[in-house]
């Protein structure tokens, strides 16, 4: 957000806007291929992506740019004997040699982000679709060329660390409009994606009746989900902008024509004004951390979530995938980006249980099978980490495979830059260490079978938020309080730029320190005190910009509580906890206090 505004007075942008655009960081787009909203218009962060300046795992820099292959530039480079020069044959090898490969194995989508990119790296320079012919071959006008910046966009910093990059930006249009079309069914909605994308909308973004139902609930969120019917099993949300329509509200004329009088869909929520605008978008973009404020310990977990198929099989997908659900006895939510086939999917789970991880990984299973079915790809948006790099076998086969890890080898010898992401090792190549051994799902939950808070009795009434630990639970890390440009939350950290100084990291913190994560006395010692709490002004901004309504002045007043009776409180909480009779005191001497002001040296 900090950048568009900077790039507004020249009417530009940077065209990925993921929902968490007012505390995402471009570099963190550029480590896993970030999109968002409006990805059936503008593509995903690899096309903006021009130039890098990286460095490698021994420390040596490259500058990453479009070098034409056989050209002077690339014999040049290719000449030499040292890193770069190795690490631009590597690539181009690998990408000629698996070639029949690459164009049978990746997916034909506008967002496919798992594994590395060795389906963009070599392109014509004539502007040729990817996936047209096959990587490696020849034809077109343009000009055979290959730059890394492609493949170290999305490879999570397991082949290097981006330390300057220079972006390609757009034209930001004046106006737009939206249209909000509301189904009774998921599958009649999902049905009308592929019409909706020959209407040349810029984004077509999906909600379900979940988001609706927890924003309605939620003292930030409610007002925002006042024009959606209570009935609304689905909503598909249509923006259409005045670079590719030149009369918007004709736009929207049309769409309502193709779905509510000639479809499915019963109503339709129009948005003109650009705060009406405001409010839809906002209730889209707070769909993750709303439905991770779902109570109790079942949650909507996102390990298969961002999945993506073409749209023209969305709707047998999401009935095949519910079908899958059903076998394992649970539901899921239902949002996000329908028009580039990327559906968030969330089934509702308790991850502290031992057999709901093992429904997680029997899901997951069988949710990429179906993935591939659909010739899909399993990370659409977020990525592969710990949660789906040991499924990129399936979806790449042994030869892609192979050749990734030959690649992170020729950029990494020793497997130090994020090892385990994107890629692994064989465990006899890993070593003792288990340096890039294949990951496990199953593993480094955030909470797990073997969790466990201690929840003792509080002097403060916990019951409506289910007791202390839960509310400090309902901190999923959305990073929500690390915003800048609105809202209120979170002065300190605003102040400080410090991740401790969030409620976020209050929250991780206290929740270490009951969970036994921290030693038992921690949360006693001065330490403790003064770094994690003292600073939160108390101000109950979290309370309400927190999607999930994490009270962090009720947290600490609990546990500031409890220090006290086993401390003693200070002589300044003395202080202030009598500062009503200290206030009458004050007053009394006014006339002497006032007086004593105009001594010299008094100020």
């Amino acid at each position: 957000d900090d950048l568009d505004a900077a790039l507004d007075p020249h009417g530009l942008k940077f065209a990925p806007d993921p929902a968490s655009s007012n505390r995402a960081t471009v570099g963190g787009g550029i480590g896993n291929n970030s999109t968002g909203a409006h990805s059936v218009r503008y593509g995903i962060t690899d096309a903006y992506t021009e130039e890098l300046t990286v460095v490698l795992a021994d420390g040596s820099l490259i500058r990453t740019r479009e070098v034409v292959l056989d050209s002077s530039e690339w014999d040049e480079i290719v000449g030499k004997d040292d890193r770069e020069a190795d690490l631009y044959r590597t690539v181009r090898g690998l990408v000629e040699d698996n070639a029949e490969e690459i164009e049978s194995r990746y997916p034909k989508l506008k967002r496919s982000v798992s594994g590395y990119n060795l389906h963009k790296v070599v392109y014509d320079t004539d502007g040729t679709p990817e996936g047209s012919r096959g990587a490696g071959e020849t034809g077109g006008d343009g000009e055979r060329a290959i730059n890394l910046s492609k493949l170290f966009v999305g490879a999570e910093g397991t082949l290097g660390v981006v330390v300057e990059a220079e972006l390609s930006l757009v034209t930001r249009p004046e106006e737009t409009a939206l249209a909000c079309y509301c189904f009774r069914d998921l599958v009649s909605a999902m049905e009308a994606v592929p019409p909706a994308l020959d209407l040349d909308a810029s984004a077509v973004e999906l909600m379900d009746d979940e988001v609706f139902r927890l924003a309605r609930e939620s003292s930030q969120y409610a007002a925002y989900a006042e024009p959606i019917p209570e009935d609304c099993a689905a909503a598909l949300m249509l923006e259409f902008d005045d670079e590719v329509h030149d009369d918007l509200a004709a736009a929207v004329d049309g769409a309502t024509e193709r779905f509510v009088d000639g479809g499915e869909a019963y109503h339709v929520v129009e948005a003109h004004a650009p705060e009406d605008q405001n409010r839809l978008w906002k209730l889209r973009k707070a769909a993750i951390p709303l439905l991770m404020s779902l109570e109790g310990d079942p949650k909507p977990y996102p390990f298969i979530e961002d999945a993506s198929v073409p749209p023209e099989e969305l709707a047998e997908y999401v009935t095949e995938f519910e079908g899958v659900l059903d076998d394992h006895g649970t539901s899921a939510a239902y949002f996000a980006h329908a028009g580039a086939g990327t559906l968030h999917i969330r089934p509702i789970l308790n991850l502290k249980e031992g057999d709901g991880i093992e429904t997680m990984r029997s899901i997951t299973d069988a949710v990429t099978d179906l993935v591939l079915d659909h010739g899909g790809s399993f990370s659409g948006e977020h990525g592969d980490g710990l949660a789906r790099t040991e499924f990129n076998p399936k979806m790449y086969g042994p030869e892609l495979w192979d050749a990734f890890r030959e690649l992170k080898t020729a950029f990494d010898p020793d497997w130090l830059m994020n090892p385990g992401k994107v890629v692994f090792r064989d465990d006899e190549a890993a070593g003792p260490d288990g340096r890039g051994a294949r990951p496990d799902m199953r593993d480094h939950l955030r909470y797990g079978a073997d969790y466990a808070s201690l929840e003792s009795t509080t002097t403060l009434d916990f019951s409506e938020e289910g007791g202390f630990s839960h509310l400090v639970e309902l901190c999923n890390g959305c990073g929500t309080c690390r915003q800048t440009g609105g809202d209120v939350m979170c002065p300190t950290y605003r102040a400080s730029s410090e991740e401790l100084l969030t409620t976020r990291g209050r929250a991780n913190l206290l929740r270490a320190a009951i969970t036994g994560d921290l030693p038992e006395d921690e949360l006693y010692t001065e330490r403790f005190q003064h770094d994690v709490l003292d600073l939160c002004v108390g101000c109950k901004g979290c309370q309400s910009d927190c999607p999930t309504g994490v009270d962090l002045a009720k947290l600490k007043a609990e546990a500031k509580h409890r220090y006290h009776e086993r401390e003693g409180a200070s002589l300044r909480s003395r202080l202030f906890a009598d500062v009503d009779r200290l206030a009458k005191w004050g007053s009394r001497l006014a006339p002497v206090a006032n007086a004593a002001t105009d001594l010299p040296g008094a100020r």
